[in-house]
C-alpha cells in the first residue's frame, strides 16, 4: 500500500472475506469467519484510492477459490479478443512470450496457445484451465525465476488482479525483471471514475485493494521507471480501464492518455468534495434498498437474490440484508451450491431453484452481467417477475 498519508473517507464496518462461502454448520461456529475493517481512503500524494486494511493474500487467493472467468459468455469473449489482439501486435515477433498475472481458468492463455505462441500464467490458486501455469504469486522473485527459465516476456497481461496486489512496488519490480526492453505491461481493473459515476459501492471489497484512475496509475508507474502509453475504456464489470505501460521513453504515448488525464482532472475524481458526495449518496442507496426489500416482504411478495458474487458480500453485509429479506440466492457456480454467503449467511442454491417457481422479485446482485442474465431469464419477466437493481440507484425494472 502507499507509504504516504492516506485519508479515510468511508468505513463500511467489519466484513468477512468476499469469497469465503461456508456450510451453514461452519458459519454458525463463533469466530469461524475471518473479519477485517472494510474502510477506504485516498493517498495524499499520488491520489490513489485504496483500502485501509491489507488482508494477507493467502487468505484471499487459495486452492478452492470459486471464481471462474469463463463462466460468463461475455467475459469469455472479452478474454479471447484480447488474446487475438496480442497475437496480431505485440506477439507477432520471433518466438514471443505472453505472461498473465492471475490467469484463472486460462481463456486468454488458451487463445494464445492455440496459435502456437508461448504463454505462462501466474495463478496461485491452482485453478484448472488451459495454458501453462506457474502456481505462485507474481512478484520480483517469481518473475526472475520465470525469466531464468523462459527468457524475457513481450507482454505481461492482467485482468482484475493488479488492483488486488497491495504491494504495488512488487508488480513493477516483477515487470522490470521479466519484460523485454520494449515489452508492455497491460492490465485492466475497475475504474474509480465509473464507481463514482454509478455509485457502484459493491465494487469495494477485500479483493480490490486499489481503485485506479489513469492519473494515479501514471503517477505510480513513473516512480518505478514506467510510463502510461495508452488507455482504453472497457464496458465489462461495470466499467473498467485498460492501461498500457512501457519503460519510460520507449514508446510515444497515444492521444487517449492526455484525453483521459484531462477529463479526470476536470471531474475531480479524488477531490474532497467528490469523495464526500460519493459517501453521502452511498448512504442513501443503502437505506433505500433495505426499505424497498422490507416493504415488498411486508406486502407478502416473494424475493430471492440472483448471483452470489464477491461484490454481493459488500452490499449484503453493509446493508444488513439476511435470510429474513432474501431466503436464498441463486448462482451458476457449483462450488457455491449448498453454502451460505459470507457474513450474511443467506443459502446459495443452484440456478434451477430460480425457476421452481419464479419469485415475484429478484435482487440482481450480479448487476454487471445484467444484460446477459436478463436475456437468459426472459421467462422470468414473461411470468410477471421484476428485477430489483441498486446501481446507480435503487429501482424496479
Amino acid at each position: 500500500m502507499c507509504k504516504d498519508v492516506v485519508h479515510e473517507f468511508f468505513d463500511f464496518g467489519r466484513h468477512p472475506l468476499s469469497q469465503a462461502f461456508l456450510s451453514a454448520e461452519d458459519a454458525a461456529v463463533p469466530g469461524r469467519e475471518y473479519r477485517y475493517r472494510l474502510a477506504i481512503g485516498v493517498c495524499e500524494s499520488c491520489r490513489m484510492v485504496q483500502l485501509l486494511e491489507e488482508i494477507p493474500r493467502e487468505r484471499k487467493f487459495h486452492r478452492g477459490y470459486p471464481y471462474h472467468s469463463s463462466g460468463s459468455t461475455v467475459m469469455h469473449r472479452h478474454f479471447t479478443e484480447i488474446g487475438r489482439r496480442f497475437l496480431g501486435t505485440e506477439l507477432s515477433g520471433d518466438d514471443p512470450l505472453l505472461v498473465e498475472i492471475g490467469s484463472n481458468d486460462g481463456v486468454t492463455l488458451r487463445t494464445v496457445a492455440e496459435a502456437g505462441v508461448r504463454q505462462l500464467g501466474f495463478e496461485p490458486t491452482g485453478t484448472g484451465g488451459a495454458g501453462r501455469m506457474h502456481r505462485a504469486f507474481f512478484d520480483a522473485g517469481s518473475a526472475r525465476e520465470v525469466r531464468a527459465a523462459e527468457g524475457p516476456a513481450d507482454v505481461i497481461y492482467s485482468a482484475n488482479t493488479v488492483c488486488d496486489i497491495a504491494d504495488i512496488a512488487e508488480v513493477f519490480a516483477g515487470a522490470d525483471a521479466l519484460l523485454t526492453a520494449d515489452g508492455v505491461l497491460v492490465f485492466e481493473d475497475p475504474y474509480w471514475g465509473e464507481i463514482i459515476e454509478r455509485t457502484s459501492f459493491d465494487q469495494i471489497y477485500d479483493e480490490h485493494f486499489y481503485f485506479f484512475t489513469a492519473s494515479s496509475v501514471a503517477t505510480t508507474a513513473a516512480r518505478f521507471g514506467f510510463e502510461l502509453v495508452d488507455v482504453e475504456r472497457l464496458p465489462v464489470h461495470g466499467g473498467q480501464l485498460r492501461y498500457w505501460l512501457a519503460r519510460s521513453g520507449r514508446r510515444a504515448p497515444a492521444p487517449a492518455v492526455a484525453e483521459v488525464l484531462a477529463e479526470e482532472e476536470a471531474r475531480g475524481l479524488t477531490s474532497a468534495e467528490t469523495l464526500k458526495s460519493f459517501a453521502a449518496t452511498l448512504l442513501g442507496i443503502g437505506d433505500d434498498l433495505v426499505a424497498l426489500l422490507r416493504k415488498l416482504s411486508a406486502e407478502g411478495h416473494s424475493i430471492v437474490g440472483y448471483g452470489a458474487t464477491a461484490k454481493s458480500s459488500t452490499v449484503l453485509n453493509y446493508c444488513g440484508i439476511g435470510p429474513d429479506l432474501l431466503p436464498f440466492i441463486c448462482d451458476t457456480t457449483p462450488a457455491k451450491h449448498g453454502t451460505v454467503t459470507p457474513g450474511s449467511h443467506i443459502p446459495v442454491r443452484e440456478a434451477a431453484a430460480f425457476r421452481s417457481p419464479y419469485p415475484d422479485y429478484a435482487l440482481l446482485l450480479a448487476w454487471n452481467h445484467a444484460e446477459e442474465i436478463q436475456a437468459n431469464e426472459e421467462e422470468f419477466r414473461a411470468a410477471g417477475g421484476k428485477w430489483i437493481l441498486y446501481v446507480p440507484e435503487v429501482r424496479i425494472v
